[in-house]
């Protein structure tokens, strides 16, 4: 099975999932009040607004040893994306502007065609994730699609630019699930907080205390490590054959390990600002999207429309998890994409 129709598998597997519930709503959101936002009902940028002065010089404070890392991975047309989506660069005219005055000045541009929130290294902003109620599809506090500010030219209120105007600079919490698991996470097969490829809430605590750091806490950036983003990993990926890539495209998205619902709960209550993973969504999806319940993409709905807690997705982590670096400085803004659902980027973690 090549890698276009294993795509295409995927897309119908989740598509058939989807089909029992394509008429009906979900009023959870509705019923219990997730609107307005403690924030206020006219905040656009959820939790990051958590962050305080306090906060940010405690995080500086977290940098002992000088060291940086990127954690974004490089954007290319080969590199694993999701859902149909897809990325392509063109550098048109090669050079793109003719020489021109006295120096004979020449210049390329470049030309990219993508879902440019939602490809490669990826943050999930307010505009992503949605949940259909009986008044409509209802996003992060209480707007909705069917709004008139909200339209196919720009999400509105719900773009990702009203999160880039306030960015974020905080502690910075690595997990290493591999390190707790003694191995690379599984692919979740069992709707089951003991699934080898789900981390709970008691996960959680159990990698905070192994890795001797504080308890993860208000205005914290928490990032997952399960091993599954090696498959496509930056610093090996060009070395591979186009055949060799296609079966690692296929493997990574053929679901993954992450967070179950009961760990982002826990996060959720110690206030955390944003979470992260080496992953493309970060929680645990099984083939059929569901996780540690029958629920799908539990923590992505739990997290993001309901309490503004943004999630950043195929991140490299590898440099942090190679210096047991578990704390440290997260500085990064989603780009103010005006209107946009996610944004590209290239965080710097430091310490």
């Amino acid at each position: 099975m090549n890698t276009l129709t294993k795509s295409i598998v995927l897309l119908l597997t989740l598509s058939i999932a989807m089909t029992g519930y394509a008429q009906e709503v979900n009023d959870e959101p509705l019923r219990d009040n997730w609107a307005p936002s403690e924030w206020g009902a006219d905040d656009k940028a959820g939790a990051v607004n958590r962050t305080t002065p306090e906060m940010v010089l405690k995080a500086i404070g977290l940098v002992r040893q000088g060291k940086v890392a990127t954690l974004g991975k490089i954007y290319a047309s080969d590199a694993p994306v999701l859902d149909g989506r897809g990325y392509r660069l063109t550098i048109p005219g090669l050079p793109t502007g003719d020489a021109t005055g006295p120096q004979r000045v020449v210049y390329n541009d470049e030309l990219v065609t993508a879902e440019i929130g939602q490809v490669g290294t990826q943050f999930d902003g307010p505009g992503h994730i949605g949940v259909r109620t009986s008044k409509g599809h209802f996003y992060y506090n209480g707007r909705y699609l069917e709004d008139p500010d909200v339209t196919v030219y720009g999400l509105g209120p719900l773009g990702v630019e009203h999160v880039g105007q306030k960015g974020f600079v905080c502690r910075g919490v690595l997990l290493d699930a591999v390190a707790l698991r003694g191995g690379t996470l599984p692919i979740p097969t069992e709707m089951d907080r003991n699934d080898r490829g789900i981390v709970t809430d008691d996960d959680v605590k159990a990698m905070v205390e192994k890795q001797g750091i504080d308890p993860i806490g208000e205005g914290d950036c928490v990032f997952l490590y399960t091993g599954h983003g090696n498959i496509w990993h930056p610093s090996d990926w060009d070395t591979f054959k186009p055949a060799e890539k296609q079966k690692r495209v296929a493997k990574f998205n053929s679901g993954e390990p992450g967070f179950g619902i009961s760990a982002c709960d826990y996060m959720a209550s110690r206030k955390i600002i944003l979470t992260g993973g080496d992953t493309w969504a970060t929680e645990a999806l099984a083939p059929d999207f569901t996780g540690e319940t029958e629920i799908l993409l539990a923590c992505h709905v739990q997290m993001m429309p309901k309490r503004g807690i943004w999630n950043m997705e195929n991140l490299d982590l590898t440099k942090l998890v190679d210096d047991k670096a578990y704390e440290f400085l997260f500085v990064w803004s989603p780009l103010k994409i005006k209107g946009g659902t996610g944004s590209p980027g290239n965080p710097v973690a430091l310490w």
